[in-house]
């Protein structure tokens, strides 16, 4: 797990890039980074939805196919990701990862 001061600067890029997270709900939401054809994504999501039966967080699927290649790049090959407001988690993780994540958040 990152524990990276510079969340809120990947964050406003990742709206920059997709400005249909700039909102209000959206800034509190965890943010599933990935791509269509991404098994692991697809697993990741399985892991959220585990999780969700525990704890009521809500994400928001981002497709990294929209933004531009530089910020494409930085996360072709750590698909998939989880941006919190405050932390980053790069696949493999856990229902227990995430647990741990949502109690350090």
């Amino acid at each position: 797990m990152h524990n990276d001061n510079n969340i809120e600067v990947l964050r406003a890029r990742v709206i920059a890039a997709s400005p249909n997270l700039n909102t209000t709900e959206n800034s509190n939401q965890w943010w599933l980074l990935g791509t269509s054809g991404c098994h692991l994504c697809d697993i990741a999501e399985q892991i959220i939805t585990q999780f969700q039966a525990v704890q009521p967080i809500s994400y928001q699927y981002v497709d990294i196919a929209d933004f531009d290649e530089t910020l494409m790049m930085e996360f072709a090959t750590t698909i998939p990701v989880i941006l919190t407001p405050s932390k980053r988690l790069d696949y493999p993780f856990s229902v227990m990862d995430l647990q741990q994540l949502l109690a350090h958040n």
